[in-house]
């Protein structure tokens, strides 16, 4: 299996009528084959895959495995509070080729998500599937943040391989770093701190910005990697007003439009989603322009 270290895409469930059109899947995954990223996350946040029924989500699962480049890692999101359901869909991922899954805290009774509810979870999980584990912390959906604390315990699983933080708080990221062993893997969820990330000893970023600029995301790391910061900084800085965009402020619409700006297919979320409408769509192209990725 391939190291996990890189920048990966969550990438997005393209729809044409409501259902999954998968040649347009397809086409998307040729073109980002042809850059080096570590691999895809298939059906997390950007995928939509709340909106998915389980016999979509294994479909997309075996497709992007039948089609992505053999050098690419599959982690597919799995997770959900139901313990039991979460072990039935990762075992089947994992029939369908998925390498990893990464699996989102459980968060419905907010008020019982702490120590001991994440340990039961995860652990119990992690002794009942095939394929290795990678926590995804994801407060701005769950409301709720899993402690350093508790991932170093966690992180003692062998089968417990990974972390993927997706709050801005970089602090929080660095004590994931900081808790756990050298070879639990730790990344970055959000474009806008990925170089922070790197810094703290992250080993690279599960991002919605490698869907739309993953040359630059890879060009961060790799100048971090050859110790030229300032050049890392200043492309950092150029991809923050775009990652920023299509996550807090137009989220998987704005993803979407932008996919199909830069020459991707993006199309409509589903519903009960809504598209981006006109005006949006001439401020998002104006941020693409600013950060040189699409002409004017």
């Amino acid at each position: 299996m391939h190291k996990l270290k890189g920048i990966i895409p969550p990438i997005t469930s393209p729809f044409e009528d409501d259902e999954i059109s998968f040649n347009k899947l397809k086409s998307n995954i040729e073109e980002l084959n042809k850059i080096i990223l570590a691999g895809y996350v298939v059906l997390g946040s950007n995928g939509e895959s709340v909106f998915l029924t389980r016999e979509e989500k294994i479909r997309v699962i075996a497709y992007v495995r039948e089609h992505a480049a053999p050098d690419k890692i599959v982690i597919t999101g799995t997770g959900t509070d139901s313990i039991k359901e979460t072990i039935s869909l990762t075992n089947d991922a994992e029939r369908n080729g998925a390498d990893y899954a990464l699996i989102i805290t459980p968060s419905f009774f907010k008020t019982d998500m702490g120590h001991s509810t994440f340990i039961n979870y995860y652990l119990t999980i992690a002794d009942s599937v095939k394929i290795p584990v990678i926590i995804y912390n994801v407060p701005k959906f769950t409301n709720v943040n899993i402690h350093p604390d508790t991932v170093a315990e966690l992180s003692e699983h062998h089968n417990i391989v990974g972390i993927k933080n997706s709050s801005l708080d970089t602090e929080l990221t660095a004590k994931y770093i900081s808790f756990t062993p050298d070879d639990f893997h730790t990344f970055v969820g959000t474009g806008s701190v990925l170089l922070q990330g790197l810094k703290d000893g992250a080993d690279g970023g599960i991002l919605a910005l490698a869907n739309i600029a993953p040359t630059e995301c890879i060009s961060i790391q790799e100048l971090f990697d050859l110790r030229r910061l300032e050049e890392a900084e200043t492309l950092q800085k150029k991809m923050v007003p775009v990652n920023k965009a299509i996550t807090a402020t137009f989220g998987v619409a704005g993803l979407k439009a932008a996919m199909d700006m830069i020459g991707l297919y993006g199309g409509h979320p589903r519903l009960p989603l809504n598209p981006l409408d006109k005006k949006a769509k001439q401020e998002l192209k104006s941020i693409l322009i600013e950060a040189s990725l699409i002409e004017s």
